[in-house]
């Protein structure tokens, strides 16, 4: 991606097409938030289904730092707090919910953020058009647990969709997830166990990071008595992975 692929449109959430690991919704946004959109979108927005051709995921930050890939952003806060703490690395956060979108551009400028960029649209086509090896780091905190069993095929964390990310880590890279919803957790732990380039950092669930914030969601997921769930893996040859189990 180049300055010239940073489209100014606003973005509006896309309608779902084929099989799709999120619903659009729809939300109000409070005039602040109108106001950020408007004013930031063409500096830090970029529209993924205008995108023509392969992407570097470094290019619209201006300089040769590792890149972290968020994965459904939401509100934004969780992605403007680990940018502000961790500046030697970029955050390319991906939203489809406008409000949210919104909401952390807004965030972006109120923290002098430089190295927040945000992406609407599908984080998978995104993923697609990158290289292999090009992200340091992908986070998929709280996605759709998609419940029924028969919407499981549209959770984001399955066999096909985690080596298509593995595969766009660094060597070492780290692939993390997090979820409140159990039996998804233990769905995600057996998905990502199974993968042959994928090794366990701990022994089963991780403990709780403390470069992950606690989020509004989060909070309300502990109060409603739903413990949460952390899974971190790294990127490493395929007998590496066998090695560590």
């Amino acid at each position: 991606m180049t300055s010239t692929d940073l489209n100014p449109a606003v973005p509006v959430a896309a309608p779902a097409v084929g099989i799709r690991t999120f619903h659009p919704r729809r939300g109000r946004m409070s005039g602040r938030q109108t106001d950020a959109l408007e004013r930031l979108w063409p500096t830090y927005g970029i529209d993924i289904a205008a995108l023509d051709g392969p992407v570097d995921p470094a290019a619209p930050f201006g300089r040769g730092a590792p890149v972290v890939l968020e994965i459904g952003s939401g509100m934004g806060d969780a992605t403007a707090a680990m940018a502000a703490a961790d500046p030697d690395r970029d955050y390319l956060a991906v939203e489809v919910h406008t409000p949210g979108i919104a909401n952390l551009l807004d965030l972006v400028q109120r923290h002098g953020l430089r190295n927040v960029r945000v992406a609407q649209g599908d984080a998978l086509d995104l993923v697609r058009a990158m290289p292999e090896g090009c992200l340091d780091a992908v986070h998929v905190f709280f996605p759709d647990p998609w419940p029924k069993s028969r919407h499981h095929k549209r959770r984001l964390i399955q066999p096909g969709h985690v080596a298509l990310l593995r595969s766009r880590l660094t060597d070492g890279g780290t692939l993390h997830c997090a979820t409140d919803w159990a039996e998804y957790a233990e769905a995600m732990r057996e998905t990502l166990a199974a993968d042959p380039e994928l090794a366990n950092a701990y022994d089963g669930y991780a403990p709780r990071p403390a470069h992950r914030p606690v989020t509004k969601f989060e909070r309300r997921a502990l109060t409603a008595g739903r413990p949460v769930f952390d899974l971190i893996h790294r990127r490493v040859a395929p007998a590496a992975a066998t090695a560590r189990g």
